[in-house]
Formats: C-alpha cells, structure tokens, sequence
C-alpha cells in the first residue's frame, strides 16, 4: 500500500514493517543487555547452596572417630567423643587459654565444659584461629613427638598450635583463641544440622 506524501509516492507496509523490524531488534538489545545485569544480581544455586545449611548423617561415626562435613567452604569436624576422652577434659583446664570459653566462639548453648549440645559429640569449625590452617586430628593421648601431657586433641603442623578434644587452644601457642563451634542442632540421633541454631536456644 502506497500513499503521496510532498509529491512522492510512499510505501507505509514497507515503512511499518521496518519500525517493527527495528524496534524488534531494539528490544532484542535491551534483553541482551539487561540480562546478564539482571543475573549477577540474584545469587547462583551454588553461592545459595554455599551458605545454606548442611545436614549430616552421624549414626555411622565410630566412638573415637572423626568425621569432616563442608559449610559455607569450610571444614566442620563432627568427633565421636569416648567416655575416656571426656573424662580428660576437666584435667588440664590450667594449660588452656580460655577453658571456659568466654570468647564468643561458640553459641551460648555450647559454652560448656564439652562446647557441645550433646556431650558425645564434638562439632568444630577445622580452621586454627591463628592463619586459617587445618590442624590434624591426634586422639592418641602422650604422643611422642607432642610430649607426655598431650591429652589428645588437634595440632596445626604449620605453627604448632594446640587445641585439646573440646577444641579449646593452649596457652602458649600461636592460636589466639578457641576453635569456633558453628550453628547447630539435632534433627534425631542419626541426623545434625549445622548451620542453623539449636531450637529453643
């Protein structure tokens, strides 16, 4: 279809069709554009995923034994604390920075002499407190190359820091302050919780 225009003969389908053709390609630019600004605004399934709460199956963790859980990209230690070992942990309180835990590096209902809601389990974060290190897991009480006092615990072979089997530090040593006891609950006798703070607490 054709109309004069100023002594001219114009074609309004071929003017109609070219503004839809580049409005539609406008539009197209901008949804280019605007989504990937869109998108690094909203948290991907793995930054969400990294701090959401990660649930642990403890019914397989043998008395003594130590078991190592991922949150937030952290190590989280889960031990299966003896009676024996337990039993230590009232015995060398003299020998620690903070036996009490009067640091806040624990939820109040884990400032404890165990640092734990149940006493059989252990739940620390696994990174020293001094340069972020990973110390390693020694039960063994008197080790040799730890000395005959060593209680058992964690040692951090990059400065030597000590924590005992309530991952509380030693005096002495590089490590300012305790382990850190994360969020946690127990969702039964088999399955913990960690990242979310114990109901009721």
């Amino acid at each position: 279809m054709s109309q004069e225009v100023d002594g001219q003969q114009v074609n309004t389908s071929k003017r109609k069709f070219l503004i839809a053709a580049t409005s539609a390609v406008g539009g197209v630019a901008v949804v280019a554009v605007a989504a990937p600004l869109l998108m690094s605004m909203m948290p991907s399934a793995r930054a969400k995923a990294a701090g959401a709460p990660v649930e642990v199956d403890i019914s397989k963790i043998e008395p003594g034994m130590l078991l190592t859980a991922e949150w937030r990209g952290k190590p989280v230690w889960i031990v299966n604390r003896t009676p024996e070992m337990l039993d230590l942990l009232g015995k060398h309180d003299g020998q620690l920075t903070d036996p009490n835990s009067e640091q806040p590096q624990q939820p109040p209902y884990c400032k404890n002499a165990t640092r734990s809601i149940k006493p059989e389990y252990l739940v620390a974060v696994g990174i020293c407190t001094h340069l972020g290190c990973s110390p390693t897991y020694r039960k063994e009480v008197g080790a040799a190359d730890l000395g005959a006092d060593w209680p058992g615990g964690f040692f951090c072979p990059c400065h030597g820091s000590r924590f005992d089997l309530a991952a509380r530090v030693f005096k002495n040593v590089p490590a300012p302050t305790n382990l850190v006891i994360p969020p946690h609950q127990y969702l039964s006798d088999a399955k913990l919780l960690i990242g979310v703070d114990a109901k009721g607490a």
